[in-house]
């Protein structure tokens, strides 16, 4: 019951932050859908600590601002490489481990991994994420494992 009152919270406050109605009315409309949406998601039974991962807010709030600071940095590597005349591009296909422990972890490091410009997962499973990348220096970038540790001290129970 907790997790169900906090996702209705929790969409409740995204709710505000992105609509910046005040009127009575829709903020009355902002709470039922919420806690409806709620209600759905504990009906189907997908509120549980995969569902809505509460246990993660707070190492979340720590991880947000440096994956942020990856993204930037892998923007500005994809954006020399386009600009660049001769485009120096040497796609390359491998397989990174995934030391992370639950299936929220592993898609978390994937989906971290897709985020970042110059790179994609293609697929996730056995601990193991297969990775696309646009050039062999981001390839080397991932696999020197910064981005692995940084979810799992995430995810670290």
């Amino acid at each position: 019951m907790a997790r169900s009152i906090g996702l209705a919270i929790t969409l409740f406050i995204l709710w505000m932050l992105m609509s910046g109605h005040t009127a009575p009315l829709l903020i009355g409309f902002g709470v039922v859908s919420s806690i409806l949406v709620a209600w759905i998601a504990r009906r189907m039974e997908v509120v549980d600590h995969e569902g809505f991962p509460i246990h993660l807010s707070r190492r979340a709030i720590a991880y947000w601002p440096w994956l942020i600071w990856e993204i930037f940095k892998a923007n500005v590597d994809v954006a020399r490489i386009i600009v660049k005349k001769d485009m120096p591009i040497s796609p390359v296909m491998f397989r990174t481990k995934a030391s992370q422990e639950s299936e929220v972890g592993q898609v978390t490091y994937a989906n971290s991994i897709t985020l970042t410009p110059g790179t994609i997962s293609v697929a996730v499973g056995e601990g193991m994420i297969d990775v696309h990348a646009l050039t062999e220096e981001a390839a080397v970038e991932l696999q020197n494992g910064t981005m692995d540790r940084q979810v799992y001290k995430m995810e670290a129970h």
